[in-house]
């Protein structure tokens, strides 16, 4: 289907135990869950949650050993083969280079281990920053920007070698860089083999410029905007099939919007996603955006090399979506909870039903599209039923998941309530 064809937005209300709503936290996802840690509220928070998207359960996990960061804020955190990575985000500058901001998580032991001492001692390193970006890209996270203390927004390109652990300078100030420069509270993607950042703040202004950066032959592009997002901070970008996705932010830190934007890598053109009557996006600036599905997930790994990056091709391939929930029997469908392939339309209210099941006594519109939706516990129990989720293990869930993208916290916020989540279905396929 077209790329212009609209999306679906729902809330996701949360019951049970649940983080508090926040903002200028640090979210990814991996294996069909989505991990939050710290961010705001009226103070900084220290706290850890693991949120499983079939369950539509939160889990804490723990923070508090030797090992583990303390209360972060504009950090930000990443996923790959099984470790998290998350950098920056202290309240103050008292680390130096001698102790870099970096803090590693072991997912299938579920604790945070040392990641210093691995190697020899490093003098070339970065130091603490809020609002950078960071991207992995092969077997290396990509760091750009941020805000660095008293010498403020920064320029400093770096890499970290997952397989070494070591960091190299990329680009910065004292080797020329001519690419986006000082910034902080931007956005970056990553497909193929290149690096894409967008917006943020230089200086005290707003910018709307688009950067793309090269990792075979380590070159800033800049690439045209004329159609593009409009000045943003404080916005989040995932990558979706051959597109970069765009979401909230906004001119100013208290004028969050609502708008999807989507960049085609192919055609190399920006289009404003639309919503579907009756579904409506929220407004926010500093949360952050998840995507789970093969689509969300294929695009991340490719080769790269040079100082710093040298890393083989990953040899993954994506798989295509396996549809575990059809064909289901009769009795399972009938039943509260169960899966729905819901035809998507103009006219059509598409508000929250607590039975997927019951109908929609409204006359049937015109086609446009189709999508998958589902309701949590229904995926979960079909999945128990033929054997794929039993006594809790989530087993590969992630190669089974229908694509979509989860908004979760950001700015309007409240203090009181569980952390707001939203989901983002595309009607593509």
């Amino acid at each position: 289907m077209s790329e212009n064809n609209p999306c679906l937005w729902s809330q996701l209300p949360q019951s049970g135990r649940a983080p508090g709503d926040r903002y200028k936290h640090a979210c990814c996802s991996y294996e069909g869950c989505v991990f939050m840690l710290g961010g705001r509220d009226s103070s900084s928070r220290r706290d850890f949650w693991r949120y499983s998207v079939v369950c539509n359960e939160w889990t804490e996990l723990t923070c508090s050993s030797e090992a583990a960061p303390e209360e972060l804020e504009q950090h930000t955190m990443v996923a790959h083969e099984g470790f998290l990575y998350v950098f920056g985000g202290m309240l103050d500058s008292a680390y130096t280079q001698c102790r870099c901001a970096l803090w590693v998580f072991d997912i299938a032991k579920q604790k945070w281990v040392p990641c210093q001492g691995k190697t020899s001692p490093q003098l070339l390193m970065p130091t603490n920053r809020k609002g950078h970006s960071a991207v992995v890209l092969g077997s290396a996270m990509l760091v750009y920007g941020g805000f660095v203390d008293i010498k403020g927004p920064s320029q400093e390109f770096w890499t970290l070698n997952f397989d070494s652990m070591t960091w190299s300078l990329l680009s910065g100030p004292q080797r020329g860089s001519s690419g986006p420069g000082p910034r902080h509270g931007h956005s970056s993607a990553v497909y193929q083999s290149c690096m894409y950042v967008f917006g943020g703040l230089k200086g005290l202004r707003e910018q709307r410029d688009f950067w793309k950066w090269s990792c075979s032959n380590h070159t800033w592009t800049s690439l045209r905007n004329k159609s593009g997002p409009p000045r943003l901070v404080g916005h989040s970008a995932v990558t979706y099939k051959d597109s970069m996705l765009v979401f909230g932010g906004g001119e100013s830190q208290n004028s969050p919007n609502c708008c999807l934007w989507r960049y085609c890598f192919s055609s190399q053109t920006w289009t404003k996603v639309a919503a579907l009557p009756g579904s409506s996006p929220p407004d926010k600036i500093h949360h952050c955006c998840a995507g789970l599905g093969p689509s969300y997930t294929s695009s991340t790994d490719g080769p790269c090399s040079g100082p710093g990056l040298q890393t083989e091709a990953l040899d993954r391939k994506s798989k295509a979506f396996n549809n575990k929930c059809y064909p289901a029997p009769q009795t399972f469908l009938g039943s509260e909870g169960a899966i729905e392939l819901e035809t998507f339309s103009p006219d059509k209210s598409y508000r929250h039903r607590n039975r997927p099941s019951e109908p929609d006594h409204r006359s049937d519109p015109k086609l446009m599209g189709s999508c998958l939706t589902f309701e949590n516990k229904g995926f979960r129990k079909q999945l128990s039923l033929t054997g794929e989720l039993m006594d809790g293990e989530d087993g590969d869930i992630s190669d089974h998941l229908p694509d979509l993208m989860l908004v979760l916290g950001g700015r309007p916020h409240s203090r009181h309530s569980p952390i707001s989540t939203w989901q983002m279905t595309l009607t593509d396929s």
